[in-house]
């Protein structure tokens, strides 16, 4: 894959890369936001994937989300993966407004997990949704939406690995439980979030995406 990273630490950037490469990948890396949008213009060739950093300079506050909100806005089908210690949930929100396909947000703890970024980075690739399930916790901690404090810690887990994009089978196995009591347990989630179960194959991602809504003022 082509892969492009906007990060402004040196040392992980050039961690990634050298991580990336040893699986066969191209990398381009780039440490400002500004770089990053000029590299990737209307004009330019996409990459199969953005991997990219919230903070970023000259500010260091939200630089890179929003780069990555503008450069999808340009590239509807452009693949990013945000990577970062910060849950942003106003960026988040809008860049997760629209198609959910191809985007993902992980916190750099998981990097330590080669892995489990891998994974994610592929799914992410290849059209799937990605939301680290820290990510999910901090957000509902923050959230005071009406729906989400009815569920039970078991639904919380549950909405967890389905931000994940797992499966009813996958949330099975690491959960350790019978698959109707997985599938139980999304129904009555989807019901308490008032999300009717239609043919909608991504009614699922916005259960998660309902966490990433906020009262307007609200910070992270």
């Amino acid at each position: 894959m082509r892969i492009v990273i906007a990060e402004d630490s040196v040392l992980l950037l050039d961690g990634l890369t050298r991580l990336l490469v040893a699986e066969g990948h191209e990398v381009t890396g780039y440490t400002t936001a500004d770089q990053l949008v000029a590299a990737l213009g209307p004009a330019d060739p996409v990459p199969d994937v953005l991997v990219t950093d919230v903070r970023m300079p000259p500010t260091h506050t939200d630089e890179g989300l929003r780069a990555a909100v503008h450069l999808r806005s340009l590239h509807k089908r452009l693949p990013i993966l945000v990577l970062s210690q910060y849950v942003e949930q106003r960026y988040a929100q809008e860049l997760f407004a629209g198609d959910v396909r191809g985007l993902g947000y992980v916190l750099k703890d998981r990097v330590a997990d080669v892995d489990e970024f891998l994974d994610a980075l592929g799914r992410v690739a290849s059209g799937g949704t990605v939301i680290d399930p820290d990510v999910v916790a901090q957000i509902l901690a923050r959230t005071r939406r009406s729906g989400l404090e009815t569920l039970t810690p078991r639904e919380r887990d549950v909405l967890g690995l389905m931000a994940e994009g797992r499966s009813n089978g996958a949330i099975a196995e690491r959960l350790v439980v019978g698959l109707p009591a997985v599938e139980k347990h999304v129904t009555s989630i989807l019901t308490k979030l008032g999300l009717a179960q239609d043919s909608d194959d991504h009614r699922r991602v916005l259960a998660v995406l309902r966490w990433l809504e906020h009262e307007p003022g609200d910070q992270p």
